[in-house]
């Protein structure tokens, strides 16, 4: 899939890794759509990156929300190629707290509804307006690419919640990437280590600097512009398919 003229759907895109994935996508000469929340800094990024650049406000745990926003997000360029699902959450809460307390049922399930549901709800909504793609040289309609995390793999103390919806992310990759091959399109995922986002604000420094010293190498915070560069590989490189790949330097999370 070529970059260049391709349209691209970014959840969570007016900051964080998709931020970075937007400003990447339009550095390569492709168009993104930022779908992210009314409240958030959406609409005025979009105005600062030009014409190559649109924002619909939308809720992903909004089901009704979420097919009219797919609905415009396609209408801004009259086509999606590939949606990029970065839209997520983030909040440690051990499964019982120290005085004996048992977890927030909600905090468990605002996770999944958000960072699993919320994605796949898009996602569904996404792939039936690829499905309407012309197929390219490769027969390719489209590509989906899913924000996962290492967590999901190695999820930390209060990660449970965390850890279980990313963990749905994964398992989820392989069999939508066959449900989705009568149609041409693909599906990838990326499991990210430590990255230099907000999100990362709900950890403490000096839990960040011991990861950053576990990575195998480089010695430091992955960036948006890293998964931007690999959401543009999987873009190229159309044999990947059905795959997660770790964008982690290496780091393997210990329970220290």
């Amino acid at each position: 899939m070529d970059v260049a003229g391709s349209v691209a759907l970014v959840t969570g895109g007016a900051s964080g890794l998709g931020a970075g994935v937007v400003k990447t996508l339009l550095d390569k000469g492709g168009k993104a759509v930022i779908l992210d929340l009314p409240s958030s800094a959406g609409e005025d990024m979009a105005a600062q990156l030009g014409d190559a650049a649109g924002f619909v406000p939308g809720n992903v745990t909004d089901t009704d929300e979420v097919e009219r926003s797919v609905a415009a997000a396609k209408d801004v360029f009259g086509r999606i190629d590939v949606l990029v699902s970065c839209a997520g959450i983030s909040s440690g809460q051990r499964v019982v707290s120290r005085d004996g307390t048992p977890n927030d049922l909600d905090h468990f399930r605002k996770h999944i509804e958000v960072n699993l549901i919320g994605l796949f709800d898009v996602a569904r909504h996404a792939v039936s307006a690829m499905s309407a793609n012309e197929p390219n040289a490769d027969s390719e309609r489209g590509l989906i690419v899913n924000i996962a995390s290492i967590a999901g793999y190695e999820g930390q103390v209060g990660q449970s919640a965390y850890g279980s919806s990313k963990a749905g992310v994964i398992g989820l990759t392989l069999p939508m990437a066959r449900d989705l091959a009568v149609w041409g399109i693909r599906v990838m995922t990326i499991a990210p280590g430590t990255m230099d986002t907000p999100m990362l604000a709900t950890l403490n420094q000096e839990f960040i600097a011991k990861l950053v010293e576990d990575n195998v190498f480089p010695h430091r915070l992955g960036t948006p512009a890293d998964v931007g560069n690999l959401v543009v590989h999987f873009m190229e490189n159309t044999f990947l398919n059905g795959e997660v790949v770790r964008l982690d330097a290496g780091l393997r999370l210990t329970s220290n």
